[in-house]
This record gives C-alpha cells, sequence and structure tokens, in this order.
C-alpha cells in the first residue's frame, strides 16, 4: 500500500461502504480538497488490484468496501500510522 490516498480510503471503508464520489467528497472534508477522479480511481483500481476492497457494481455506480484481508490490512496500517505519526500529534 502506498500513500496516505490509500490508507484514506481504506479508513474510510472501514466505517462503511461508499462509492467513487462518496469517498472523494469525504476525503475533501478532512483536507480541504477532493481528489481528482484521475487520482482517486487509479487508486481504488490498485487496492482492488491488491484485494484490499472489492466492488459491488449497479448500474453505472460501483459501492466498494474492504475485503477480509482488507480488513486485516488496515488495522495493521493504522497501528503503524499511530506508530509513526502519533508523537506528532501527542506534541500540539
Amino acid at each position: 500500500m502506498r500513500g496516505l490516498l490509500s490508507f484514506q480510503i481504506l479508513w474510510l471503508l472501514s466505517k462503511r461502504k461508499m462509492h467513487g464520489e462518496e469517498i472523494a467528497i469525504e476525503i475533501g472534508r478532512r483536507r480541504g480538497d477532493k481528489p481528482k477522479p484521475g487520482t482517486l480511481y487509479p487508486a481504488l483500481k490498485e487496492l482492488k488490484a491488491s484485494g484490499l476492497i472489492s466492488g459491488n457494481r449497479k448500474g453505472k455506480t460501483i459501492t466498494y468496501s474492504l475485503t477480509p484481508y482488507g480488513r486485516k490490512s488496515v488495522l495493521g496500517a493504522t497501528r503503524y500510522f499511530c506508530r509513526a505519526f502519533g508523537d506528532i500529534l501527542e506534541g500540539r
């Protein structure tokens, strides 16, 4: 898994199933700017190819959710993130 965007996507999907636009809006709300489709959808494609997420198509909309492997991976990534950056948050 590369980058903060992938982590954010996995974290959001650990809370609930979402489609691409919902993910973009939520990320935009949290960081101040919405990721462009040319950034978001390749990240979703890579997460899906890695077996971390799955997509359920209904018409033109694909709703994404974590796979069991993705759920396990987001827990590990969260532990890593807290270990790597937790002291920054505590120092505020």
